[in-house]
């Protein structure tokens, strides 16, 4: 073991010796066939152990990087070592031949490097810059494959008129060079060609031939003043770039326009070769509407310049043209003989406004009539009913449009009109599909689809589409925000009328609520209780409540669901325990997501056994109360008791006034009922006790005055006997008289006044007044004042009932 050593120490002293002696050459040197070969092809290398060395003889091998070459032969007694790589696949590798006791101590090495001939640079092109430093910049790509070897690229170009060659040497990597203004003319041609060369060969590009003034590519032009030339036409002024002024003869330019509420550019070349005046007409434009203009140059085939900036104007106005899409319905009748319409319309495809400044006009007559006038897309006026059309006009400065021929359909409320099924989705882009279902009725002319927000009632925010009489859907698109809820409606349109509409909500785009209910306790009783919770607001549901689903729990961690009616907000929950407290969560969903409330607790409170009892007890006790009532007011017989319920009506025709007493008449009206007139009186008679007086005229005048004991009288129908040329207020009541009893005095009879006759033969021209003569005279009465009466006899067969009230001195 020692011995060994002692020959490794050996060894690598001569060899320190031999590498770093006096002349420090190397005791060996590596011999390839080629240090650059093609990538994938052989390699042939030798490591050759000087003379200086003898103690390396046997004492090497060949390593590839860190691998080590086990294909090594070794040659010339030991001092020398070939190996042959079969396919060198490295773009770089290092060869080394190294001590086999000591790897890391190299005694000769070599990098041999892999790759491929330079690639044919390919589109080479060549652009001249016009500014204020003239060059010809050129540049290229370098084709697959690549040749992982350091390519040095030079730039040739010939100059034909002159003769001139010249040469440009790049640096190695670099794929493009700029001719300075000295090494090119603008309008000669020249050759121009680049060369690629590696260790491996070179190539070389194909030949580019330009005259470099058709390369350049030239600044932006300006455009100095863009104006309304003549009606449908606009005239630009332009200019060059102040470097590139030599060149406006020899350019051409091309312009662009847009209106101002489109997108899209129209391109199109104004003229092949410019005039030095440098005047661009642009004609066949919209009348009235503002443009924006753009141009840019080139010179042949040159590119093009970048787009100028941009000018705009406002070609001259005219009227407007075309006709306007319309939709008209009623929507009141508050005026007698007239409809209040509501018309809304929008620009169709034809119209042209043909001015800035738009107004429109809705008249009763195509030259006369304005009903209303307004900037806006809608209108509300009042027709008469008996109109058939309305006409609308648009009107700007330069005079006014032909009119649009609105009919005037009137509603229809027949069921068979009304659409039976409308419903909308959301289909993605901000826009709503809207299906109903189709009517077979011969007399649909179309349908009109409505929308507007419901958050907003601006009618100016309303929109709406017409589909044709076969249709069942249609996509509404644009003018919708997200999360935010729309009314639509679909009219059917008839030949006769305009059928019920149908709305739904509609949401382009939905979401979770914004906000959650709160959980309120409405009602409990045993084992059970009512929670109900608030409508969220339209403006933060963010879509179309679907359900409401409370998810409660106990002690026992136990999830129930109960799923609450959209509508009606409430949910009633069973089963529940007095002895355990319990929490909910409610939870609202949209098609868009679900919101989680916060948690409410609540529990059941037991009933007291004694409450319970007390309860039962009263309701039996007050049950029977009522039965013991109903009992006792059926069988009793007490007067009172049966003349509120059962009063008695005398019988006229079988009793006379003498057996109608005052103490009588109690049976007929309760006691608390003498502040009015009991209608139970058939024949309107009233029993007066009049105070003994000396004076008979003073009885009557003290009578006349009480009010209170004539009140079934109602206001005086007639005169007193007593007081001369009092007549009735009524003239076409019949008279009838009420009898009064004074007390020791002969009696007195007071006419009244009646709509119904007392008796059937009275005639309807009856005196104004009477007076009863007494029974010992003749039965005469005489009629009006005492100093104009006129005497008539009295047939008291024709009054029979006058007849049972006359009273004999005898009776």
């Amino acid at each position: 073991m020692a011995s060994a050593w002692m020959s490794v120490l050996v060894t690598l002293a001569a060899v320190k010796a031999a590498q770093y002696g006096n002349d420090r050459r190397p005791c060996a040197s590596i011999l390839a066939s080629s240090s650059v070969v093609t990538l994938g092809s052989p390699v042939t290398a030798t490591c050759v152990i000087d003379d200086d060395c003898p103690a390396l003889a046997g004492q090497v091998e060949l390593r590839l990087d860190n691998r080590v070459l086990s294909a090594v032969v070794p040659v010339s007694d030991g001092r020398a070592y070939r190996v042959v790589i079969p396919a060198f696949n490295r773009s770089r590798a290092t060869l080394t031949c190294c001590l086999r006791a000591a790897p890391s101590h190299v005694i000769a090495g070599l990098e041999i490097r892999a790759g491929h001939p330079p690639p044919v640079p390919q589109n080479l092109s060549c652009q001249a810059k016009l500014s204020t430093h003239e060059s010809l910049t050129c540049k290229w790509d370098a084709s697959p494959p690549e040749s992982h070897l350091p390519t040095k690229y030079t730039l040739h170009t010939y100059i034909g008129d002159l003769k001139w060659n010249h040469t440009y040497e790049l640096p190695p990597g670099v794929r493009s060079y700029t001719i300075p203004r000295a090494g090119f003319v603008f309008f000669s041609e020249m050759e121009i060609y680049v060369k690629a060369e590696n260790p491996l060969g070179q190539t070389s590009s194909a030949r580019l031939i330009l005259e470099p003034v058709s390369s350049a590519k030239f600044d932006p032009p300006r455009i100095m003043k863009l104006q309304a030339w003549r009606i449908g036409c606009l005239r630009l002024i332009w200019d060059f770039s102040q470097h590139q002024n030599w060149m406006k003869e020899f350019v051409s330019l091309e312009a662009r326009l847009k209106t101002e509420a489109s997108s899209l550019w129209t391109e199109r070349p104004i003229l092949d070769q410019m005039t030095p005046e440098r005047h661009v007409y642009q004609r066949g434009l919209l009348h009235g509407t503002k443009y924006l203009a753009q141009i840019r140059v080139r010179y042949q085939q040159s590119p093009w310049s970048d787009w100028s900036d941009s000018q705009s104007a406002v070609t001259l106005e005219t009227a407007p043209a075309g006709a306007l899409d319309t939709w008209m319905r009623v929507t009141g009748n508050l005026v007698p003989n007239q409809l209040k319409m509501l018309l809304f319309w929008k620009p169709s495809e034809r119209f042209r406004a043909n001015g800035r400044n738009v107004s429109f006009v809705v008249s009763a007559l195509k030259t006369r009539g304005k009903l209303c006038a307004t900037a806006g897309n809608h209108c509300t006026f009042h027709v008469p009913k008996k109109a058939r059309k309305v006409y609308l006009f648009a009107l700007n400065a330069a005079g006014k449009s032909t009119p649009t021929s609105v009919r005037i359909y009137r509603p229809l409320a027949a069921a068979g009109e009304a659409i039976w099924d409308v419903g909308a989705i959301a289909v993605g882009d901000g826009s709503v599909s809207v299906r109903w279902g189709n009517l077979a009725s011969p007399n649909v002319i179309d349908y009109i689809v409505e929308w507007g927000p419901l958050l907003n009632s601006d009618l100016s925010l309303v929109h709406f589409e017409t589909a044709a009489w076969n249709s069942s859907s249609l996509n509404l698109t644009g003018n919708f925000e997200p999360y935010k809820p729309y009314g639509i409606s679909v009219y059917p349109r008839f030949k006769n009328g305009i059928g019920p509409p149908r709305t739904v909500h509609a949401y382009s785009l939905q979401k979770a609520p914004s906000v959650d209910p709160k959980l309120i306790i409405k009602k409990t009783w045993q084992y059970h209780v009512e929670l109900t919770w608030d409508e969220i607001p339209l403006e933060r549901r963010n879509g179309i409540i679907q359900s409401y689903k409370l998810f409660y729990w106990d002690e026992t961690k136990r999830v129930h669901v109960a799923t609450g009616d959209p509508e009606e907000r409430k949910v009633v929950l069973t089963g529940l325990s007095s002895l355990s407290v319990y929490h909910a969560v409610l939870m609202v969903s949209t098609h868009g997501g679900s919101r989680n409330g916060s948690i409410f607790q609540f529990d059941i409170k037991e009933m007291d056994p004694v409450s319970s009892i007390i309860i039962v007890v009263a309701t039996c006790a007050c049950f029977c109360l009522v039965i013991i009532l109903l009992v006792k007011i059926c069988s009793s017989k007490h007067k009172w008791l049966k003349m509120r319920f059962w009063p008695d009506v005398p019988d006229p025709a079988n009793s006379s006034i003498k057996s109608w007493t005052s103490e009588s008449t109690q049976d007929i009206r309760a006691s608390w009922d003498f502040d009015e007139p009991n209608p139970i009186y058939l024949s309107h008679l009233s029993f007066l006790e009049i105070a003994q007086k000396p004076n008979k005229a003073e009885d009557v005048t003290a009578w006349l005055n009480n009010a209170e004991d004539t009140s079934d009288l109602g206001e005086s129908m007639c005169g007193s006997p007593f007081i001369p040329g009092f007549t009735s207020s009524n003239s076409d009541s019949v008279p009838y008289a009420t009898v009064i009893f004074p007390a020791a005095h002969s009696h007195e009879y007071l006419r009244s006044e009646s709509t119904q006759p007392l008796l059937q033969s009275e005639e309807l021209q009856s005196p104004k007044c009477y007076q009863n003569i007494a029974a010992s005279e003749d039965p005469q009465v005489f009629f009006g004042p005492k100093e104009d009466t006129v005497a008539a006899t009295i047939q008291w067969e024709d009054f029979p009932f006058l007849k049972a009230l006359t009273l004999n001195d005898t009776q």
